[in-house]
C-alpha cells in the first residue's frame, strides 16, 4: 500500500542527501511547465532545501496558453523564477538547417525540449545550481520523454514514482489542486499525454505496480513501448577498447 506521507518524507531526505554530497550550498534549478510533475518536484525541493535555494525557470515557446499555471506554482512556493522564451532559439536552429533536410515531426517536436534543457543548464551553471529532472516512472516506462531533453538532469526525485503516486504526494505537500490534477499535455504538439500514448495513466500505473490490465491490446502497446524505449534509461553504448602491452 502506498503511503504518500512516508514517500514524501523519504524523497525530501534523499534530496537533502544528494545536495550534501553533490553540491553543498547549491541551488535546485527546476523547469516549470505548470504541470503536476514540475510543480511537485519544485515543492519537494523547497521542503528539502528552503525556498531561497530553489530557482524556477519558465520556458514558453512563443505564446503558452497555460503559462498562468506556471506562475501560480512559483508564486505559491514563493521561489525566485526566470522567464526565457525559447521561440527564437528553436526557429534559429530550424531555419539554419540545410534546406535539403526534410524535417520530421520528431525533429520539430523534440528540439524545443532539448533547447529547454540547454537553457536550464545555462542558468544552473550561472547560478550555482543543479538541474532537477522531473520525469516520472509512468512516463519513463513507455519512453514518454525526450532523450537529452526533459529526460536529462542532475538529480531525479520522481523517477521511481508513478503518476498516481505523485498526485498523492502533491496533496500531502499542499500543491494547489488545479496543478496536481491538471490534464497533462506534452507542450510540443498540443495533444494530451493520454491522447499521444493511447491509454490512460491509471491503466498504465496499475499495470506497472500490480501487473493487472484488462485490455490485451493496451497491454501489447505498453509492452512494445517499454521494450522499444529502454535505451533511453541506459548509458550510451560505448566501444570498450582493451589496451595490450
Amino acid at each position: 500500500m502506498f503511503n504518500a506521507k512516508k514517500a514524501k518524507d523519504a524523497c525530501v531526505e534523499w534530496i537533502r542527501d544528494f545536495f550534501e554530497e553533490n553540491g553543498k550550498g547549491c541551488n535546485a534549478v527546476v523547469g516549470i511547465s505548470g504541470g503536476k510533475d514540475s510543480s511537485i518536484a519544485a515543492a519537494l525541493c523547497v521542503e528539502a532545501l528552503g525556498k531561497d535555494r530553489v530557482i524556477g525557470v519558465l520556458m514558453p515557446k512563443g505564446e503558452q496558453p497555460d503559462i498562468d499555471m506556471a506562475y501560480l506554482l512559483v508564486n505559491h512556493l514563493g521561489i525566485k523564477h526566470y522567464v526565457v522564451n525559447i521561440a527564437e532559439a528553436v526557429e534559429g536552429v530550424l531555419n539554419n538547417l540545410p534546406k535539403e533536410i526534410e524535417l520530421t515531426s520528431q525533429t520539430t517536436h523534440n528540439l524545443p525540449a532539448r533547447i529547454r534543457m540547454s537553457t536550464l543548464y545555462a542558468i544552473s551553471q550561472s547560478c550555482n545550481g543543479r538541474v532537477c529532472n522531473t520525469c516520472n516512472l509512468s512516463e519513463d516506462w513507455v519512453g514518454y520523454s525526450t532523450r537529452y531533453g526533459d529526460a536529462a538532469g542532475d538529480f531525479s526525485p520522481l523517477s521511481y514514482l508513478t503518476v498516481t503516486e505523485i498526485k498523492e504526494i502533491g496533496g500531502v505537500l499542499g500543491v494547489p489542486e488545479e496543478l496536481v490534477n491538471k490534464t497533462p499535455i506534452d507542450g510540443l504538439c498540443g495533444k494530451t499525454d493520454e491522447e499521444n500514448l493511447g491509454f490512460t495513466y491509471a491503466e498504465l500505473d496499475r499495470y506497472i505496480r500490480q501487473g493487472v490490465i484488462e485490455d490485451e491490446k493496451t497491454k501489447e502497446i505498453i509492452d512494445k513501448k517499454h521494450k522499444q524505449n529502454l535505451f533511453k534509461l541506459q548509458l550510451m553504448p560505448a566501444f570498450e577498447y582493451k589496451y595490450e602491452d
